[in-house]
């Protein structure tokens, strides 16, 4: 069955209602169906996507689970009627078989064209057999069957006294256990989570950016987070969002949808602000100062939450205190809200706080507090106001809605405030369902005026913060002739010119390593999950053939064969055609002995360490493997045939393989949504790069309203790229390029043809050949140098007339990015005065960064890495005697490959590692180059004990290796020569050596400066047998192992002196 009734649950609910209804008189809350002989439940056809959810079909929806349209339930005291058609008896004929308190009858309505049945007439009879029956008088219906209904009715001879079921109804409702309590806080969790990583993210993107959008394009932005669409032009739900939510990863997208389109509210706002639910997000741009409003309720499984919070730019003082208050009167009630309290002393409890704390706020004050929220969003017999004196319940839900309206601010426009909530009520008190972006650190945003920035920085220059950004980018910094300063300030500029750009890296470097250790421990440690685990190779399933008939009719003969179409091979085995899929088997080898020719055909088995398919994993590693396999025959030609055909078929697997495993990551783009009411900016004169099949012409970009659209010259092929695939675009000006360059970085990539394409550019060549170089004319009326110097102005011209024009497409193209997918995309620039060249596949090509990116643009194959991606970026080869570098850049998803850029110039070195400071990228020194193949593969092994072991601190933190390198350039030259294998115990005794037999070179000095201070040869040799004599009895006291030490490697070096000293055997 395609429904399928919970049986259980129903009758634990029928149960509940026939309960309460026998024991009415003892409970205010049924107390009007006490006198009541049965219940009737009407239903008609289904309601409209606008109108809310009616209490009657909420009430059937609680009791079986879903929605039957045109079905009556009439509840009597010993049995149930259940009038419908064929169709739904056949699902509720579930809940007749159950253990039900009271025996159900189902009375089956007629199909169309069949004859009419007796179900309705029965029916009647029995709800006119009784004298007083509840139902929900207010509510009205249409529908075929209600029409049969009203007419049947009206023949009857008398007909019962109907009293209000809705107060009841609201009572059954209002407890909800604990499989509704389960389906709320799902409800709750996707609501908050919608809040806090996507409204609260884009709002303050709108508002940094001062981006122009309006209160209905914010509102329709946030609904598309859950799909658009049906059909074959659906869009899921937006998973960026929603996998940063708890317990949404088993959540039935089908079943989720918007209470009502979002509410976003600002002092723009032309109806002024309104804390009703029923408010809408008017066609006004939004302000970006003073009050947001914001309000969103989700529904998951039918069941409703909602939250809503205020956003204030730039408050006053008194905004500051009311907001505050708000949040205290807020947790005042939580503690109010218990089992046994009214409702109405809840709002007197609010009302009190208020006129203690802030009394001119009370007549501000909403009328109510919320009510009780679930399967309708607001049950009206359950609201929280001074006249409602209904009793809360454990486990009943209330959307808790705290607000002052009409408010003035400090220039006298009104305003308002509001802290929306679900909540549950426990025995002691309630708890929040729904929570998160509330504190004022969350709602209050400050504007910053020129003092205080200087201010911010001074202290933030002495005190660093304790959790820095993540990679950031040049353009958020001020620049200076092209250079990434850090500093924005006078007096921060003074201060770095006092410290020294080395120590400042290194100080920097320090704390972006410390961070990097921290966020990979806390990344990695969350419930001990290996990052291995989830990515590491599965056991892939094949099957040859479903069963023995499907075998071909070479299978009979008993002969090897080759079935291409089910890629097996079929072996004769002791009797038995046997299959083997092709990838069971690794490779087939013949040779020749005698008259006989052997084919060996060796399987895929365990424990094979050649090749890269060592890590292959098997379903059952332990079971008992076939190796191989060899058979023998006097037909050399046949065997040949076989080894040919399984080795082609084995290419050709793994070739597709190859293939699929290549275009895995290729989407395949929605439809493009041309642009209706206008013509569309377009940009003529174009080519495209990857290029198009046929002739090289230029084309045209079109922008549409969900993308661009570039065409060839003849409109015959185009090429189509959604706005929503755009990950990077880049301008690149033609100053000093042949080219003016708009790049388009995609996320996922596309097909172009037959080849994928992770990357789109336009580009336009900036010299132009189509000019007279004869001089024609002016030619005779000019001399010397005047043609050369218009023709250079004329140049010079029309590449800024390039670069003006495809500036502004790219950022046109930007604008109606950020309209048609609400997250802003900005158009990005290469710092030419930052580039460095370097080799990153295998030609020497020009490095540029951008704010966000590192690209290479004018030649194929590009390159764009995304800075914020990098993880630590590691330059190798980094030796004083060596021209060139290497840089490795580590990415943060250590699945990927890391990326290598080799032979930069060493004399470029302080300007990469200034850049990689500026844009907080942590880096490492090295003097050899590292295999990364096996350390991505031990990281990804098991990564948390990879940061639990250090981290990234085995490569060296930036600085350690030139300290080294220092300290050894400080040696003796000629030193370095020697043994690097030498212990350092070794070196120090070398180094007393040459002490002793420095003492020789001072004492040829002390000769020198003997004869200038003119002592005779008598004096001399009386110097010479003393020092001869302390020598000797120097000697006597290190004879043993020192003494031989001494005479095994001191000569070397001794010897390498004097040579130094040019006083060397000749």
């Amino acid at each position: 069955m395609a429904v399928q009734l919970n049986k259980t649950l129903i009758n634990a609910r029928l149960k509940t209602i026939y309960d309460n209804w026998n024991n009415a008189t003892q409970n205010d809350e049924f107390g009007i169906i006490a006198d009541s002989d049965a219940l009737l439940l009407l239903s008609g056809d289904p309601a409209g996507e606008d109108e809310p959810v009616r209490k009657g079909t909420a009430f059937q929806t609680w009791l079986l689970g879903y929605e039957f349209p045109s079905t009556f339930i009439l509840f009597d005291k010993n049995k149930i009627f259940i009038l419908c058609s064929a169709s739904k008896a056949k699902f509720l004929q579930q809940i007749k078989d159950g253990n039900s308190p009271v025996p159900i009858e189902i009375l089956v309505q007629a199909k169309a064209k069949e004859p009419p049945t007796d179900a309705l007439p029965k029916f009647v009879d029995a709800y006119t057999s009784h004298k007083r029956i509840a139902t929900l008088v207010k509510e009205s219906y249409s529908g075929k069957l209600i029409t049969e209904w009203e007419q049947a009715l009206s023949k009857a001879a008398q007909q019962p006294e109907q009293v209000d079921l809705a107060q009841a109804v609201s009572a059954y409702m209002a407890v909800k256990d604990e499989e509704e309590l389960k389906i709320i806080r799902t409800a709750a969790s996707l609501t908050s989570t919608l809040l806090i990583h996507h409204v609260m993210v884009k709002l303050e993107t709108i508002l940094d950016k001062e981006a122009k959008i309006t209160h209905d394009q914010f509102a329709s932005q946030i609904e598309f987070r859950i799909g658009t669409g049906e059909g074959d032009d659906a869009k899921g739900p937006d998973m960026r969002v929603w996998s940063k939510g708890r317990g949404l990863q088993d959540v039935d997208w089908g079943s989720t949808e918007f209470c009502y389109t979002p509410i976003i509210q600002s002092r723009s706002t032309s109806t002024g602000y309104d804390l009703k639910s029923t408010a809408i997000s008017s066609a006004d741009p939004i302000a970006h100062k003073g009050v947001i409003l914001i309000a969103v309720g989700m529904r998951y499984k039918s069941y409703c939450a909602n939250l809503g919070r205020s956003v204030i730019v730039d408050p006053s003082k008194e905004q500051e205190d009311i907001y505050s208050l708000l949040l205290s009167l807020q947790s005042e009630l939580m503690r109010e809200m218990k089992d046994g309290v009214t409702a109405r002393e809840v709002y007197q409890r609010a009302l009190e706080y208020i006129k203690d704390k802030k009394p001119e706020l009370e007549k501000h004050f909403v009328k109510n507090v919320g009510s009780v929220i679930g399967l309708e969003f607001r049950d009206s017999a359950y609201v929280l106001s001074s006249k409602n004196a209904r009793h809360l319940r454990t486990n009943m839900v209330f959307n808790l809605s705290l607000g002052f309206s009409d408010l003035l601010d400090e220039t006298g426009k009104k305003y308002a405030l509001h802290l929306i909530d679900t909540v549950r009520v426990g025995p002691d008190k309630a708890t929040f369902l729904t929570d998160g972006a509330k504190s004022t650190i969350d709602t209050l945003f400050y504007l910053n005026t020129a003092e205080d920035q200087v201010d911010d920085q001074a202290k933030s220059s002495k005190n660093p913060p304790a959790k820095l950004p993540t990679n950031g980018t040049p353009g958020k910094n001020k620049t200076a002739g092209g250079k990434v300063l850090r500093n924005k300030t006078r007096s921060a500029a003074q201060e770095e010119v006092l410290q020294s750009t080395a120590a400042k890296i290194k100080e920097h470097q320090a704390e972006l390593h410390a961070a990097l250790q921290r966020e990979g421990l806390a990344k990695y440690s969350e419930n001990g999950v290996k990052h291995g685990e989830k990515e590491g190779k599965g056991w892939k399933r094949f099957q040859s053939y479903k069963g023995e008939g499907a075998l071909p009719k070479e299978a009979e003969a008993l002969r090897i064969a080759v079935d291409r179409k089910a890629q097996t091979i079929i072996l004769p085995m002791h009797g038995f055609a046997v299959p083997f899929h092709i990838n069971t088997i690794k490779n087939v080898s013949k040779n020749d002995e005698g008259d006989f020719t052997y084919l060996r055909i060796n399987f895929q088995t365990p424990g094979q360490l050649a090749g890269k398919k060592d890590d292959t994993p098997f379903e059952d590693p332990d079971s008992t493997f076939i190796r191989s396999v060899t058979y023998r025959s006097a037909d050399s030609h046949r065997f040949d045939t076989i080894s040919k055909q399984i080795t082609d078929l084995k290419k050709e697997v793994n070739k597709r393989e190859q293939q699929k495993k290549e275009m895995a990551d290729v989407i395949e783009q929605d439809i493009l949504v041309e642009i209706k009411g206008r013509r569309p900016h377009k940009l003529p004169e174009v080519f495209v790069r990857p290029a198009l099949d046929g002739k090289r012409l230029p084309g045209e970009v079109e922008i549409h309203q969900s993308g661009l659209r570039y065409q060839s010259p003849m409109g015959s092929q185009k090429i189509d790229v959604l706005f929503s695939n755009i990950k990077h675009l880049f301008f690149q000006p033609c100053d000093k390029e042949l080219l003016v360059i708009v790049h388009i970085h995609l996320k996922a990539p596309i097909m172009i043809g037959k080849r994928k394409a992770h990357d789109i550019q336009f580009f336009r060549e900036a010299s132009d050949v189509q000019f007279d170089e004869t001089g024609n004319r002016k030619r005779k009326h000019r001399y010397g140098d005047e043609d050369e110097i218009e023709m250079e102005q004329q140049e010079r011209r029309r590449r800024q007339m390039l670069n003006k024009e495809f500036k502004l497409f790219a950022e046109r193209v930007a604008e109606a990015a950020s309209t048609s997918t609400g997250d802003t995309l900005e158009v990005d620039i290469p710092f030419r005065e930052l580039s460095f060249e370097g080799v990153p596949f295998r030609t020497n090509v020009r490095l540029q960064p951008t704010t966000e990116c590192l690209v290479h643009l004018v030649d194929p194959p590009f390159l764009v890495v995304t800075l914020n991606e990098i993880e630590i970026a590691s330059l190798e080869r980094v030796q004083f005697t060596l021209k060139q570098f290497d840089m490795v850049l580590v990415f943060k998803d250590f699945t990927k490959t890391p990326l290598h850029i080799n032979s930069i110039p060493s004399s470029q070195l302080d300007d990469v590692k200034n850049w990689l400071d500026s844009v907080d990228i942590p880096m490492s020194e090295g003097p050899v180059n590292l295999n990364w193949g096996p350390v991505m593969k031990t990281i990804n092994d098991d990564p948390y004990e990879f940061f639990q072991q250090g981290g990234w601190s085995f490569l060296g933190g930036a600085g350690a290796e030139s300290e080294m390198e220092e300290d050894s350039e400080s040696e003796s030259e000629f030193e370095a020569g020697s043994d690097e294998s030498e212990p350092e115990e070794s070196s120090d005794e070398g180094s007393a050596y040459d002490g002793s037999d420095a003492s020789d070179e001072s004492g040829s000095a002390s000769y020198d400066d003997a004869s200038d201070e003119g002592d005779d040869w008598d004096e001399l040799e009386r110097k010479a047998a003393k020092s001869d004599s302390k020598r000797a009895a120097e000697a006597k006291t290190r004879r043993g192992s020192d003494v031989s030490d001494e005479d095994e490697r001191p000569k070397k070096k001794s010897a390498t002196k004097s040579k130094a000293n040019g006083k060397g055997k000749r």
